[in-house]
């Protein structure tokens, strides 16, 4: 098996997710943990919203788990905000060792990989992984403020406003009867690799990150001998509905056929014509609010058995738009599997071979 493939043995002991309005008004809007109306948290700028939130998201994941934050080793968080302001002005008052990170939309996959990688091989016995992005934050950083009032185009995606949390610890073995429930595993992981293939229209995130997304479903099978058949569904963070049909056709070209199997969150998280969100939703919070309260229940109850689990960001700057640059992107890559789900993969030929 290639060495980028990295087995784990992890599982999401909770989640919780924070949301706006519009997130809220969307097809799994009942599903969201907590909710502000006008998206500011209490806050005075929308910036120190986006730190609130999550905050909130934090301290309810934290809740959720029975656990408290001297308990965990590390936290892994991120948002789109330069310098990731958001992540640590949010988190600045718990007491856990703090990792910063950048991925752009690609950014919960990130964290959750790097919170597996740490508790599969025994460094840390429980982390956190962070993430959110804000609309209106990131619309002031990356475009205009919304005072300008400028056009989008038919591409554009929206921002989600929303902060995903998750608490990550090494999977323990239980029977049926210890009382202590089971949980949502993850056995797998394959980092991504910055792909820029010529795309410079920030009005299309889409197309610039698909390439990245289907350089890394294409390790993935290429590594570890699978199929898209082997999954109920293949999961992408914010392509949306330019960037998803895109992935599609890049992979039928590559001799895989996504089919039925593929679902993206910027295409599930808004309703596309009553919300107006054009190419459909985007940011490091559409994926994970959407992981959080939709896709780790749905494993959970069964519903779901095995999923791939795509964040994709794209990895541009307010400098490099201004300057004209091509986007490049990255693709993290998570293999998720339910508590029922029986043996993985891995497992299997392990005890074949004994």
């Amino acid at each position: 098996m290639a060495r980028e493939w990295i087995p784990l043995d992890a599982e999401v002991l909770s989640s919780a997710s924070a949301v706006g309005k519009k997130e809220r008004d969307g097809p799994f809007g009942d599903l969201f943990d907590l909710c502000d109306p006008d998206g500011r948290f209490g806050a005075d700028t929308w910036e120190s919203a986006e730190s609130e939130m999550q905050r909130m998201a934090f301290q309810t994941a934290l809740a959720k788990g029975g656990v408290r934050d001297a308990d965990l080793g590390a936290l892994f968080a991120g948002d789109l905000l330069n310098q990731c302001v958001g992540s640590a002005y949010g988190l600045l008052d718990f007491d856990v060792p703090y990792f910063g990170l950048y991925g752009a939309c690609s950014t919960c996959a990130e964290s959750l990989l790097l919170a597996s990688c740490m508790v599969t091989h025994g460094v840390f016995s429980l982390c956190g992984a962070v993430t959110s992005s804000h609309f209106c934050s990131a619309e002031r950083q990356y475009r205009t403020p919304l005072e300008y009032g400028s056009q989008r185009a038919p591409t554009a995606q929206w921002t989600v406003t929303g902060a995903g949390a998750f608490l990550v610890g090494k999977r323990q073995k239980r029977t049926k009867n210890d009382g202590r429930g089971a949980f949502v595993r993850i056995t797998g992981g394959l980092p991504g690799r910055v792909i820029e293939k010529g795309v410079s229209d920030v009005g299309n995130m889409g197309a610039a990150m698909a390439p990245a997304a289907a350089d890394t479903l294409v390790r993935f099978f290429q590594a570890t001998g699978r199929s898209p058949e082997g999954y109920d569904l293949i999961v992408t963070g914010d392509l949306g509905f330019e960037g998803g049909t895109l992935l599609c056709d890049l992979m039928r070209a590559q001799g895989y056929s996504l089919a039925e199997r593929y679902a993206d969150c910027g295409r599930m998280i808004y309703h596309r014509r009553e919300q107006d969100v054009h190419g459909g939703g985007s940011g490091c919070g559409c994926s994970a609010v959407l992981l959080s309260a939709h896709l780790l229940p749905s494993l959970q109850r069964g519903e779901l058995s095995r999923i791939l689990f795509l964040a994709t960001g794209a990895m541009m700057s307010p400098d490099s738009i201004k300057q004209g640059g091509d986007i490049p992107a990255v693709a993290h890559l998570l293999e998720l599997q339910g508590p029922n789900a029986g043996e993985t993969l891995e497992e299997k030929g392990e005890a074949a071979h004994e």
